[in-house]
C-alpha cells in the first residue's frame, strides 16, 4: 500500500485535471507515479517538462530506455523497472537488450558506454576521476552526451526515489528486481 497516495484522477480539479487529461491522451493512462507527483502539481509539471525536453536531445528513445533500466536497476526501483521494461519494448528493445540494460550493458557499443557511465555516476554520486571521465570520452561519449546522461540520471533518480519513499503502487506488468 502506498505511503503517499496517488491523487485521485476523478477528483482532480483544474489545472491538475487538464494535466491528467493531457497525459492520458498522450500515453493512454495516468501512471500512479504521475498521480503521486501530483501531490505537488509543481513537481508533476516540472517532471513532465523535463522529461519532454529530454526527448529533443541526441539520445534515441531506445537509448533513453537503456539508461532508465540501468539506473532503475542500480537504484532497485521495481516500479520504474516494471514501467521501463514495457516502454523499452515499445522503443524497439528485445528481451535480451532489456536484460542487458538492467545489467548496465548493451550489445551496441555506444549504448553499452552510456549505460556503464550512467551507473558509475549513480554509484559514485557524480564523482569521477579524470581517468574515468576520459575513458567515457574515448568510448564515444561527447560532452553533449555526457550532459544528457547526467540529466537522465537526475530525472530517473527523482522517479526512483519518489517510488521508494511513496511506495507507489505498480500499475504496469510487474517485473522482479
Amino acid at each position: 500500500m502506498a505511503r503517499i497516495p496517488a491523487v485521485n484522477r476523478n477528483e482532480a480539479t483544474d489545472p491538475l485535471a487538464t494535466t491528467f487529461n493531457t497525459v492520458k491522451a498522450k500515453i493512454g493512462m495516468v501512471p500512479n507515479l504521475y498521480a503521486t507527483f501530483a501531490q505537488s502539481p509543481a513537481v508533476l509539471d516540472a517532471y513532465l517538462a523535463f522529461s519532454s525536453a529530454l526527448t529533443k536531445g541526441q539520445l534515441t528513445a531506445g537509448q533513453r530506455e537503456v539508461l532508465a533500466l540501468a539506473i532503475g536497476q542500480t537504484n532497485q526501483c521495481q516500479y520504474c523497472l516494471s514501467a521501463h521494461s514495457l516502454l523499452a519494448k515499445g522503443a524497439g528493445l528485445n528481451p535480451e537488450a532489456i536484460k542487458n540494460a538492467r545489467n548496465s550493458s548493451s550489445a551496441e557499443p555506444l549504448n553499452d558506454a552510456l549505460a556503464r557511465f550512467a551507473v558509475k555516476v549513480v554509484k559514485q554520486r557524480g564523482v569521477l576521476s579524470d581517468e574515468e571521465f576520459n575513458a567515457a570520452k574515448a568510448e564515444g561519449l561527447s560532452d553533449a552526451l555526457i550532459i544528457e546522461v547526467l540529466a537522465h540520471v537526475a530525472l530517473n533518480t527523482l522517479t526512483n526515489y519518489t517510488n521508494h519513499i511513496a511506495a507507489t503502487d505498480i500499475d504496469f506488468p510487474v517485473v522482479p528486481l
